[in-house]
């Protein structure tokens, strides 16, 4: 059974970074893409990036763009999320996402969930 295990979240100052990271021991890594997917308090959960199976794609939502960075250590298991220049409306549960279906115009349809993990952002 796929387990993602997430790390790194936590609370910090607007204007400053955080990583998330999120290991995945359920599958083989290198084989489905991998993202990112947020729920900010009394909203419904957003695309936030995705990542491709090998890397060379990613797609991110526009209010992050310049911000975030995911990545992916295929060696590791591990995907990645840098998030400098955080901001109070950034502030959310963060789910890592795997496996499923990644478009080409970055419409990411993941087939497992992280259990998330808590950002918080003060002003």
């Amino acid at each position: 059974q796929v387990q993602l295990v997430e790390s790194g979240g936590g609370l910090v100052q607007a204007g400053g970074s955080l990583r998330l990271s999120c290991a995945d021991s359920g599958r083989t890594f290198t084989t489905y893409h991998m993202g990112w997917f947020r729920q900010p308090p009394g909203k419904e959960r957003e695309f936030v990036a995705a990542i491709n199976w090998s890397g060379d794609s990613t797609y991110y939502r526009d209010s992050v763009k310049g911000r975030f960075t995911i990545s992916r250590d295929s060696a590791k298991n591990t995907v990645y999320l840098q998030m400098d220049n955080l901001g109070v409306e950034d502030t959310a549960v963060y789910y890592c996402a795997s496996g499923g279906t990644l478009t080409g115009e970055g419409n990411y349809y993941p087939s497992d969930w992280g259990q998330g993990t808590q950002v918080t952002v003060s002003s």
